[in-house]
């Protein structure tokens, strides 16, 4: 089976979209990052420089300084999928942002987006 294209997809090109998403539902840059801390364990300064370096998101992902094990808690649908149910770990990974960003912008609370 072929790798999916987006885990050697620049996390930098992808960033802007996410900041898009949620700044068109009224929600803020800040929290957005706080989801990418909270999920990663980067700071803003660790983000901005995996930005900086086009990193793919195999590379961000893998250098993550801590992924945060409540993240297991996210459950529900992304792209028709059930991320719980989401066997490969990257994809996984990658998916549990897109949920986040989705819960985001639909205007849920940050206590209950970051469980």
């Amino acid at each position: 089976m072929a790798t999916p294209k987006i885990y050697q997809m620049s996390f930098a090109s992808v960033y802007p979209l996410y900041v898009k998403k949620v700044e068109r539902k009224e929600r803020t840059v800040a929290e957005l990052q706080e989801i990418l801390q909270w999920l990663t364990g980067y700071t803003p300064a660790q983000l901005q420089e995996q930005i900086q370096r086009e990193t793919t998101f195999t590379e961000f992902f893998a250098e993550a300084p801590e992924l945060n094990p409540d993240r297991h808690l996210i459950k529900g649908l992304i792209c028709g999928v059930r991320v719980e149910d989401i066997q490969e770990p990257l994809m996984q990974e990658i998916r549990y942002l897109d949920k986040m960003v989705d819960e985001l912008a639909k205007g849920k609370k940050m206590e209950k987006i970051l469980r």
